[in-house]
């Protein structure tokens, strides 16, 4: 099989990953909402799947404001480590996008880790750098409501993590054709990464998740 760089773009499947977080740093603050959209090159849409999430602690949320998301709507929600198993089986075999990728990718590698689950170092590709790739010049905004816009894709509620993955799913084929790359190595160094294939995952132990929870807690900000 061809590494995922030298794939054509045609016969690549992507999983496009937005998060909801807590705050903006992936060291302290936690996943609130994800969703995959799973899409082919040309557009077609095979998956969508998205939950609410609890976090094991909560933090002050001023963050709320974005998405609305609080105490009350996440009770009863699942921890991120009880999804887990369902997102890396959904993220296997898949290049990873997002709009802003080094932002989900930094919060969605550092929940495996405190679920026990050492991430690999999966191809990543940003739809927010690829567009700005297409605009060397900055004549426009990149902002997904305005990419979407431009390319005439709908957008549903913002920070909404399934419509803000739906809405970047809509708009992959379109920066993909646009930039006129027939695999993935010809849009490095957009793309990052080095592989798709994402081993299975292994369920820690509630002490040893625990344990990484208070480290993580204790750690100083950096």
């Amino acid at each position: 099989m061809s590494p995922p760089s030298a794939t054509p773009l045609d016969q690549q499947r992507f999983a496009v990953v937005d998060v909801e977080t807590t705050g903006l740093s992936a060291k302290r603050h936690r996943v609130v909402q994800i969703a995959v959209v799973t899409v082919l090159a040309d557009g077609t849409v095979s998956d969508r799947w998205s939950t609410n999430l609890h976090p094991w602690r909560w933090h002050p949320d001023r963050a709320k404001a974005i998405h609305g998301l609080g105490r009350a709507d996440l009770k009863g929600s699942p921890r991120f480590a009880d999804v887990a198993p369902e997102l890396v089986r959904r993220l296997d075999g898949a290049v990873l996008v997002a709009h802003n990728a080094g932002f989900d990718w930094a919060f969605l590698r550092r929940e495996l880790r405190r679920a026990g689950y050492g991430a690999p170092d999966a191809t990543r590709l940003c739809t927010l750098k690829l567009s700005r790739s297409l605009d060397p010049q900055r004549l426009v905004s990149h902002r997904l409501p305005d990419v979407a816009a431009r390319y005439g894709v709908p957008v549903g509620q913002q920070h909404d993590a399934l419509a803000d993955a739906t809405a970047t799913a809509a708009v992959l084929p379109h920066l993909l054709r646009a930039s006129e790359a027939p695999t993935l190595d010809d849009l490095r160094p957009i793309v990052r990464g080095t592989t798709s294939t994402w081993p299975p995952y292994t369920a820690r132990s509630w002490r040893h998740r625990l344990r990484r929870r208070h480290s993580d807690v204790a750690a100083p900000a950096r």
